[in-house]
């Protein structure tokens, strides 16, 4: 038995048919959860795989039975779940979680969820349900977390039997659950780790998870502080804290966790790192940039990457110190601060406030005055507070001149700007085209997420990097901030419709992730070739008069307009400008000139047009993608001339850009025989290629997984 058995087993139940109970001589169980809040279990997706169709189609399907009843619950989140109720999985592959709604069970006690990502090694202790004996019992035994696999928890000495899938993994050094049963292999067991319980939000329905959570930190605040409930999961945590130890103890934990659940959640990880950068750039180095992503999801997460944090080790120097107080308290008043720049005063607000001001007499002076400026009810001041800045790329200056030197044109207070990377893989037949998906901080900065060398097929690029792209938006998104998208391509794929990418699956119901990348974000292509080299002389001069503009339109092809109304150049009378003769006249062209041409330019004249512009230093394109033939090209560059021209520089280029595309996706729901006024704007893309991010001599590496933790 371990010293957690006790605070464990009320909270454990055994899941089977409906009306199974704990008859020994009933319906044949299918496995364990637990209680993680009043209300709602957490267990295994392939137990409750066991009643069929019914759990699918959220009927009261799931008999549940605990110290406090037998009840029926029903399968609110599950991931992976089947296709349709009727189809039944062969094999579940991680995070196979699923989360019960149970009535009746308000009362139930609830296990202490860690607020971080594991910890390996470590000692931990397995429970659950089992007939190993003959009869059904709760089983525990004690082993050791040895790290990660595939998703998994990889547990030694501790083997989950038959029946405990879907129980809990309990941390004997941190006192919380920082996993689930999974299965067992020849010689080792496995387990879910407790962060994939994230994953749950993304599918259908999975706001509510916010509000389970919630009710778990309300449900142990209560029992904090109440008289008559025993022993607490506080109380255990409390009794493996250090008495010297200076940081955020448990009961500091536990009160600013319950404060936290009265406010309104992220809306994504980029929102709740965001101020976890800010935090760590100020207490650790104002360098800092994180190494490894976090799938962070709630205001709690913030805390459990901040609360043991120390300063780095010196080799002759002191000994590392405990920063986790200073940075906690300072995280907390940053969110009061964005929550109320975002919402408006409210209790929630005030009350995490008032408990700030009341724990932040122990944090260091410099701390101190520094959530009192954030807690201060006056606006921030115009030279620019640390303290509200909700995390746009750490306040360097990038070559555009903004202060948080992002992508010019992406929306101020986005944690970052996403970076794709595509390029041919040599001698690959058919061809295939390798991706990197990285986060890209203050413009120079390369945060890698995701990537595949051996490369996949064009028509493949899509489908392939539609979750790498859902993953690195959720983490450059900061609150109503959207992260911009710029994709470096070889010249092949210029006329790739980028733009017109949607991240939701085919089925999934309208919403805003239904809506094309373009029409949402600022989305550009770059060259993956002008990449590979030191920036050009004529580069970075063109790139400093785009700066500055204001913009003109010069043809990329000079022949089109010249061939007529219907842009056939192919005329016997009109000579074809060669490539040599193009990239004479793009070199004469003054500063702000950008090329535009009303067909696609990944081949024949338009590619050969396009790389004399590149040769000449322009890191500004316009041109549809669609075949060439329009009948109204002379009418394409008129507009899009009058479109550069009322944007006073480069970075005012972006909002009308996606203003067009939002509006020519709304004529196409109109009657086809009328053509609207924003036709020219079909399959329109745009080259925006600065010559100073990220610098061109940092090699291109294979990245890390998205990662669980910071170190």
């Amino acid at each position: 038995m371990s010293a957690f058995d006790a605070l464990v087993r009320p909270a454990l139940v055994r899941i089977a048919a409906p009306g199974g109970g704990y008859d020994p001589h009933g319906d044949p169980f299918w496995g364990t959860g637990f209680f993680i809040a009043p209300g709602w279990v957490l267990t295994c997706a392939h137990v409750v795989a066991k009643g069929g169709g019914a759990v699918w189609r959220k009927e009261p399907a799931v008999g549940i039975t605990w110290e406090g009843g037998a009840t029926t619950g029903r399968v609110v989140l599950a991931k992976p779940r089947p296709a349709t109720p009727e189809e039944t999985l062969s094999f579940w592959d991680f995070p196979d979680l699923a989360l019960v709604r149970v009535e009746g069970a308000r009362d139930a006690a609830c296990v202490r969820l860690s607020e971080r990502p594991p910890t390996t090694p470590a000692r931990v202790s397995l429970h659950g349900w089992s007939r190993q004996t003959g009869e059904v019992a709760v089983r525990d035994v004690e082993g050791q977390a040895n790290g990660f696999s595939g998703g998994a928890l990889l547990l030694q000495w501790a083997v989950p039997i038959e029946g405990c899938s879907g129980g809990p993994v309990v941390d004997l050094g941190r006192g919380a659950v920082i996993g689930v049963n999974k299965g067992r292999g020849q010689n080792e067991g496995a387990a879910v780790p407790l962060t994939s319980l994230r994953e749950l939000h993304d599918v259908p329905g999975g706001e509510v998870l916010h509000e389970v959570l919630r009710a778990h930190d309300r449900h142990h605040l209560a029992r904090h502080r109440s008289f008559g409930s025993g022993r607490t999961w506080t109380d255990a945590q409390t009794e493996l804290w250090p008495a010297t130890a200076r940081g955020v103890s448990p009961v500091r934990r536990v009160q600013l966790y319950g404060r936290f659940a009265e406010l309104p959640p992220p809306s994504g990880p980029g929102e709740v790192m965001a101020l976890v950068d800010a935090v760590k750039r100020r207490v650790l180095h104002p360098e800092y940039q994180a190494v490894l992503e976090t799938d962070a999801r709630t205001w709690r997460d913030g805390v459990g990457l901040l609360h043991e944090l120390h300063a780095p080790r010196r080799e002759h120097g002191p000994e590392s110190t405990d920063l986790g107080l200073d940075a906690v308290l300072l995280y907390a008043a940053k969110v009061a601060r964005h929550l109320t720049e975002r919402y408006g005063p409210g209790p929630g607000i005030d009350a995490l406030a008032a408990w700030i001001a009341d724990e932040s007499g122990g944090a260091h002076v410099a701390v101190r005055e520094e959530i009192a400026a954030l807690l201060d009810p006056e606006p921030p001041r115009a030279d620019g507070d640390a303290g509200t800045d909700a995390g746009a790329g750490g306040g360097r200056t990038g070559a555009s001149g903004r202060a948080d030197g992002g992508l010019p044109g992406r929306e101020q207070g986005a944690r970052a700007d996403v970076r794709v990377e595509i390029d041919a893989v040599p001698y690959s037949s058919p061809r295939r085209y390798a991706w990197r998906v990285m986060l890209l901080f203050d413009g120079r900065t390369v945060s890698p997420l995701r990537g595949d060398d051996g490369g996949v097929a064009r028509d493949r690029l899509r489908e392939t990097l539609r979750g790498p792209l859902v993953d690195a938006l959720r983490l450059g998104d900061s609150g109503d901030h959207l992260a911009a998208v710029e994709v470096v391509l070889p010249r092949e794929l210029f006329d790739e419709p980028l733009d017109t990418w949607r991240l939701s699956p085919d089925d999934e119901p309208f919403g805003e992730r239904s809506l094309p990348l373009g029409q949402r974000r600022t989305v550009v292509i770059r060259d993956r070739h002008r990449s590979h080299h030191p920036p050009s002389p004529e580069w970075r001069k063109r790139w400093r008069g785009s700066e500055s503009g204001p913009l003109r339109a010069v043809p990329l092809r000079a022949e089109v307009l010249a061939a007529g109304a219907d842009g056939d150049a192919h005329a016997p009378h009109l000579r074809k400008e060669s490539r040599m003769s193009a990239y004479e006249r793009l070199d004469a062209v003054g500063d702000g000139s950008v090329p535009v041409y009303c067909g696609p330019v990944a081949g024949g004249d338009g590619q050969r047009a396009m790389e004399a512009a590149l040769a000449a230093g322009h890191p500004i394109a316009l041109w549809r993608r669609s075949a060439p033939g329009h009948a109204d090209c002379a009418e394409f560059h008129e507009r899009a001339g009058e479109l550069l021209a009322a944007a006073a520089g480069a970075e005012e280029l972006h909002r009308p850009v996606r203003t067009l595309r939002r509006m020519r996706a709304a004529d196409t729901e109109g009657d086809p025989r009328e053509r609207s006024d924003h036709a020219w704007a079909e399959d329109l893309a745009v080259l925006y290629d600065p010559p100073d991010r990220p610098p061109y001599e940092a090699p291109l590496q294979g990245p890390p997984l998205l990662g669980e933790a910071d170190g």
